[in-house]
């Protein structure tokens, strides 16, 4: 991932530590003052809650939160039905979260912004970076979960509907998710051979050029684990993510190659330079109009909304492409 750091003065921090101690309690008396309805009780006892284990230890969260700050997971959460009213700002650059995070704001990341959470009322936080956990942790029950802590997409949808708890609404996805891979499987029949095989590269600004497996985002989940793909016939999809030369990339190249670029500033130069190159000319893929140049923000998205629906996205390029038709995106 590619984030940016705000820095923050002595001064500034003493402020914010100084309002979060002496609003927080204020904050946290109102959202026990909420029942799971989302309606004010007037004083009534707080919230049903429950032990959630993590890495920091025990934390005791609501069984229904009912307002969550995060900052990588919103995609996650709302996958469930959980309700984000915070989020780091790149969420809303996601295409597949954009309407759902109409009511959202954005409240930074690593680090979170303290004021801002307090302004939202939260009664759950959720991070994957812990650089404020223990100011976090004054404001609301906050749940660290490293990246990495799931491993899939039916593992991360069952652990999020536990924090949520919503476990049926969990359930509910997957069914779909499985509906919908099972709906591409069966599209991509007498489309792909047997022997057909699929390879997922991404380029950066610097030139570098790497090549991604079934778990680390651009696409991996949905077009090896969903759609049941191969990988290129030197390499195995559930092998971790590695960076190929482009002298080594014919050796790595597959059937159908789909390719994101990392380029912040959208100078084009990295791409023009490596479709300039003699190497990428003379690949099959190329010559057979197999190649597929995707929109980053699009294929870099791992959450189980953005998984779910690439499946659809991989299945009409490949679709395409078979029938004489460009399906490459530059």
């Amino acid at each position: 991932m590619y984030k940016k750091k705000k820095i923050f003065s002595i001064t500034a921090c003493a402020f914010a530590l100084t309002i979060l101690l002496t609003a927080c309690g204020g904050a946290n008396q109102a959202a026990g003052n909420t029942n799971a309805a989302g309606q004010n009780t007037g004083g009534k006892a707080a919230a049903e809650t429950r032990t959630y284990d993590t890495v920091k230890g025990p934390v005791e969260i609501p069984v229904k939160p009912q307002r969550i700050v995060t900052d990588y997971y919103a995609g996650e959460l709302l996958a469930v039905g959980g309700n984000v009213v915070g989020a780091e700002p790149d969420a809303f650059n996601n295409p597949f979260l954009k309407d759902l995070l109409a009511n959202t704001e954005d409240v930074g990341a690593n680090p979170v912004n303290l004021e801002k959470t307090l302004e939202l009322a939260p009664d759950l936080i959720v991070v994957m970076y812990d650089k404020n956990y223990d100011e976090l942790s004054k404001i609301a029950p906050t749940l660290y979960l490293p990246y990495g802590t799931t491993t899939d997409i039916y593992n991360t949808v069952e652990t999020f509907g536990d924090i949520v708890g919503e476990p049926e609404k969990a359930k509910a996805f997957l069914a779909d998710y499985d509906q919908k891979a099972a709906e591409g499987r069966e599209k991509l029949k007498g489309v792909v051979k047997e022997d057909d095989t699929f390879g997922i590269y991404e380029l950066t600004n610097k030139g570098e050029l790497w090549i991604f497996g079934d778990n680390a985002g651009r696409g991996g989940q949905a077009l090896y684990n969903a759609l049941q793909l191969k990988g290129p016939e030197k390499w195995d999809p559930k092998e971790s993510t590695f960076q190929l030369s482009l002298e080594a990339l014919p050796e790595y190249a597959a059937d159908y190659m789909f390719l994101t670029t990392y380029d912040p500033d959208k100078t084009g130069e990295a791409l023009n330079n490596l479709k300039a190159s003699p190497v990428w000319k003379n690949i099959d893929a190329i010559k057979n109009n197999k190649v597929f140049y995707n929109d980053f923000d699009t294929f870099y998205r791992y959450d189980p909304i953005a998984v779910k629906e690439q499946i659809g996205l991989f299945v009409d390029m490949i679709i395409a492409s078979n029938q004489g038709k460009s399906s490459r995106r530059g």
